[in-house]
């Protein structure tokens, strides 16, 4: 019975999972969850990696004190597109800044002077966000920042934890994918691009395949954490979204995906990117997955938008669950407004810019919990029935069925809403696909999994699948005409 183990960070928390195999399932449990807060000095908003990094030393010595029985692996996983940079000792310049940072605002435009966005897609296959590493790290050379001239390493932020948990640098093939600067034609970075950019690809590593083993532990994070040196670190899909599409218990080929959560994931498992004319115009991105699949999706705002209401809400003393908002809701009135959930970017009193974003529309705001709560999930369904679309014109495929991974796939409301927009079935769980998928990439890299199919079949057999069918009313079709409208305006 192989017991592996597996951090999974996300950006608003982060966990420690025991993963235990045994006759054909997996039986998973939680050692350890934190809070992952970003700090912000003056206008920089930053990740704390190094609480981070306490808390992943904090999960591994529980593990160390849980069973007599030795690990069979280590896997860990992260949010994308962010990035460290080392200085010519290893250690870390500065503390990595968060993707919803300012910092890149206008660098996009900037940069496609030099090379013109075509070319960037041609190149890269990824979709066009300011958050992406491609121009994080441009900013930081207009701006000439010191530690852009100082760093002799560039590392994603699961690469810099792997680096300090064993040593090695290497960059994950998976997370090396979001940085809008790796070629999926030619598998490598996209060297040449970056030279025209004035970015020094010399400090990109070795590129290395999800299942790889990059090492043991460190002889100081073993003798601090009480581990034996021998358990083996592997590199799972370090993206938190490939590892998390790597346990959808899909069967067959009629089926696209939702990692839900902080971000909303679309998409749909190819054998190859596709880089087109047409993928260009629909802006969806070509993502490398596990099991030498290509993540085809669309990165969506997903529940960001309910998340910072929350915390709107709790600042004014109405502290409310995500449960009692869905509950709330669902007796709301339907279909009575509409956003694009791409629109809010950037933190800040949310619900007042959505009810702003409303009446400069010509729409009847929000003004309650409950009915700001509908606006978000039903335009998020709506959303997802437009990238649904999408996804089939462009690959000419019908996608009878939507998996929803993740913590999102708890909330049955949008769930439901989901399948009444799109009129397909939903299968919803296991909200902790990431951390199942870190665990079946470790045991088949291991090799007690043969198959991805197998890893599927396992999760299906380990955790309850929730069933949501559509309810289709003709008021979905004209919301949906309305939404699209309000988008081209």
């Amino acid at each position: 019975m192989p017991t592996y183990l597996a951090f999974d960070l996300g950006a608003e928390s982060g966990r420690a999972m025991l993963g235990t195999l045994s006759d054909g399932a997996l039986a998973l449990s939680e050692l350890h969850r934190f809070p992952n807060i970003p700090v912000r000095v003056f206008t920089r908003l930053y990740w704390d990696v190094l609480r981070l990094w306490h808390e992943i030393q904090h999960g591994l010595s529980l593990a160390a004190n849980h069973s007599t029985a030795p690990l069979a692996g280590i896997g860990l996983d992260t949010w994308g597109v962010d990035f460290a940079l080392l200085g010519p000792d290893g250690s870390l310049l500065e503390n990595p800044v968060h993707y919803r940072d300012p910092r890149t605002s206008g660098v996009m435009e900037k940069l496609f002077t030099l090379i013109p966005r075509d070319e960037v897609f041609a190149e890269t296959g990824i979709q066009f966000m300011p958050i992406n590493t491609l121009y994080q790290w441009y900013a930081m050379k207009l701006t000439g920042a010191p530690a852009f001239n100082a760093a002799r390493t560039l590392l994603f932020i699961p690469d810099l934890f792997h680096y300090w948990l064993t040593g090695e640098i290497r960059s994950e093939l998976t997370i090396a994918s979001t940085s809008q600067f790796y070629n999926p034609r030619v598998n490598r970075w996209a060297d040449e691009m970056l030279r025209r950019l004035g970015l020094p690809s010399e400090i990109l590593p070795e590129i290395v395949a999800p299942g790889t083993r990059l090492g043991s532990l460190a002889a100081a994070v073993a003798g601090n954490c009480g581990l034996d040196r021998s358990v083996p670190v592997y590199a799972v899909g370090s993206h938190d979204t490939a590892s998390a599409v790597a346990a959808v218990p899909a069967e067959g080929e009629d089926w696209c995906y939702i990692s839900s959560g902080t971000w909303s994931l679309m998409g749909a498992e190819v054998d190859a990117p596709v880089i087109s004319r047409r993928s260009l115009e629909l802006n969806l991105t070509n993502e490398m997955g596990v099991g030498a699949k290509v993540r085809l999706l669309k990165n969506i705002a997903g529940l960001w938008l309910l998340q910072e209401c929350r915390r709107a809400w709790a600042r004014q003393g109405l502290d409310l669950s995500y449960e009692e908002l869905a509950r709330l809701a669902a007796d709301a009135a339907p279909l009575a407004a509409f956003i694009d959930p791409d629109a809010f970017p950037e933190p800040g009193d949310m619900p007042r810019r959505i009810a702003d974003r409303c009446r400069s529309t010509g729409q009847i705001a929000p003004e309650t919990p409950a009915q700001f709560t509908r606006v978000i999930l039903e335009s998020l369904a709506l959303r997802y029935r437009q990238v649904l679309e999408s996804l089939e014109s462009l690959l000419d495929r019908k996608f009878r069925v939507i998996h929803i991974v993740g913590g999102g796939s708890r909330n049955e409301l949008l769930n439901q809403l989901v399948a009444d927009s799109t009129g397909r079935t939903v299968l919803a769980g296991p909200a902790e696909a990431t951390a199942i998928g870190n665990i079946l990439v470790q045991a088949l890299a291991s090799g007690h999994i043969a198959r991805l199919t197998d890893a599927r079949a396992i999760v299906r057999r380990s955790f309850e699948i929730k069933i949501f069918s559509p309810q289709p009313a003709a008021d979905w079709n004209a919301a949906y005409e309305k939404y699209c409208n309000l988008l081209r305006s």
